[in-house]
């Protein structure tokens, strides 16, 4: 028995590649899975008796005889049962030419190729296969166009096309189990040439119980059935036209949903309801913002019809801000403060339809003003404050100047203004509050915009001081992001943070009719978001 597990990788047979059609949103893809069947030396292809010799070239080996459906069913039930004596090494081999993820415990590895083994037998238990007697290796399958609208020609039963049973899967890491409606996504499979028949062979390389491969990161899986990853280049999920809908967080609780403006975004106020429309965004650089041909603040201010735009990092000098306002057609009224302490630096601006009653720059104390953080305008009913807070950076070198100096004093002039009219705080305030305001809170921990301290002075200058998230009072129980790092790709994963906020004295808090956030913008590592504050 042990002699005829000591099986050998013989008889190597390349078939054409099988088409893979992936269902996506308004367009396909189409893959190529190239899988090799394994023969052995002990107990060679005895089935396949019409096939040519080893040593020849092959495109498709199909045994002529076997066409019966009992024939295939014994020999699919026989290749189930060499599976359990598979190596690790081998289940991966085997995996990966079937274009099958091969990572995890032997267990996981075994239970997703006898999930593919159990489509099979169905498929052939209910006559679903249909065998060629020869298939070209040349034969190439037709690639669909991506963009195209074009239907999927119908293939004629002549053709032999055969369309597999669906898969689907849901990947949980040991570390952390995610839960991601995302992950199952079903494949079509269609198969342009006829079923081979598979032999599998095994050698047993265990010695007294011992695995000699250990995997180097064990996945366990919910459902262990095939499927295909980004990871190997080819993207399937159902999110890829709004990622921001992915639900990427890491710890989330009982209740919590992804923020998807489409859905929930109140009805526009009525014409004769008097309001005003904020919006504010950090552009990371303004004058690369403007030079891209299909994003322009312009085309921004058309899309959402403003009346107010606030700007935070726009990396200008004061010699670029006249260009700047040239281009601003529309909106007269616009303030800038840029950063003399570094040139290229930070800076803040408000741009308005409406012209103020006043405007004042900074916060009146000579320490936090030279890096052109605050701009403040007052209207007829409130002042509105645009602010870029410090980040306290790398190796939180800024930590304590933010946390004793900049916030206490961004607060005590808040509540200066609030005795005469309401105040609106905006911008990038650096700093995530809560748990739900970023996608990795444990692994964030020490990291600038999530440290204990920053998150308690967040509280205690702002929050506290009856000074409320718009946001989250409107959306408790939401998990929407403002920030995703270009570094690791996180707008595409919506791995982000929820750093930007429209902060409202607490007795106009009521009047907010909608906050949101507009992640479809793109241009900048944060997205716009907006406050509709009725008057």
């Amino acid at each position: 028995m042990l002699q005829s597990l000591k099986l050998g990788l013989y008889n190597f047979i390349h078939p054409n590649s099988v088409g893979v059609i992936l269902r996506k949103p308004k367009f396909q893809v189409l893959a190529s899975v190239n899988f090799t069947i394994m023969g052995s030396k002990n107990r060679p292809f005895s089935r396949l008796s019409a096939v040519a010799k080893s040593n020849e070239p092959m495109s498709v080996a199909v045994e002529k005889g076997v066409s019966k459906e009992n024939g295939d069913k014994e020999i699919l039930v026989e290749d189930m049962e060499t599976v359990e004596k598979m190596t690790v090494p081998q289940l991966r081999v085997k995996l990966r030419s079937l274009g099958i993820p091969s990572r995890g415990t032997k267990q996981e590895l075994v239970a997703s190729l006898t999930t593919f083994l159990n489509s099979k037998l169905n498929d052939v238990g209910n006559g679903a296969v249909a065998r060629e007697d020869q298939v070209s290796s040349d034969k190439s399958l037709g690639v669909a166009d991506n963009t195209s609208k074009r239907k999927a020609r119908k293939v004629s039963s002549n053709q032999s096309d055969v369309a597999a049973s669906e898969v689907s899967s849901t990947r949980q890491t040991k570390k952390r189990v995610k839960k991601d409606n995302t992950k199952d996504t079903s494949v079509d499979i269609i198969v342009k040439q006829a079923e081979i028949t598979q032999e599998l062979s095994a050698e047993s390389n265990d010695i007294k119980g011992k695995k000699t491969v250990r995997a180097k990161r064990k996945v366990s899986a919910a459902t262990a059935s095939a499927h295909i990853e980004v990871s190997e280049g080819v993207d399937i999920s159902v999110n890829q036209d709004e990622p921001w809908t992915i639900f990427a967080h890491k710890k989330p609780k009982d209740g919590w949903i992804v923020y998807n403006p489409k859905t929930m975004r109140p009805p526009p106020l009525s014409k004769d309801t008097k309001h005003v429309k904020l919006l504010s965004w950090n552009v990371n650089g303004l004058r690369a913002l403007l030079k891209l041909k299909n994003l322009l603040i312009q085309q921004l201010a058309d899309r959402e019809d403003f009346d107010v735009l606030c700007l935070q990092e726009t990396k200008l000098q004061d010699k670029d801000v006249e260009a700047i306002k040239e281009s601003l057609s529309g909106y007269e009224n616009s303030f800038w403060t840029c950063s003399v302490a570094k040139l290229g630096y930070s800076g803040t601006a408000i741009i308005s339809r409406i012209k103020p009653l006043s405007v004042r720059y900074g916060l009146g104390i000579p320490d936090h003003d030279t890096e052109g953080r605050l701009v403040t305008v007052e209207f007829d009913n409130f002042y509105l404050l645009c602010g870029y807070v410090p980040n306290s950076g790398d190796g939180l070198r800024r930590l304590t100047y933010r946390i004793t100096e900049w916030d206490p004093s961004l607060s005590n002039y808040m509540k200066e203004l609030e005795k005469s009219k309401p105040v609106v705080l905006t911008g990038d305030l650096n700093c995530a509050h809560e748990e739900i305001d970023i996608y990795n809170p444990a692994g964030n921990k020490r990291s600038a915009g999530f440290t204990d301290e920053e998150r308690q002075s967040f509280e205690t200058n702002f929050l506290n001081k009856g000074f409320v998230d718009t946001f989250r009072k409107q959306h408790p129980g939401v998990v929407g992001y403002t920030y995703w790092g270009y570094r690791h790709g996180g707008r595409k994963t919506n791995k982000g943070w929820r750093l930007d906020y429209f902060l409202v004295s607490e007795h106009i808090a009521d009047n907010v009719h909608d906050s949101y956030i507009l992640p479809d913008v793109d241009g900048s590592d944060h997205s716009p978001i907006g406050l509709i504050l009725k008057l």
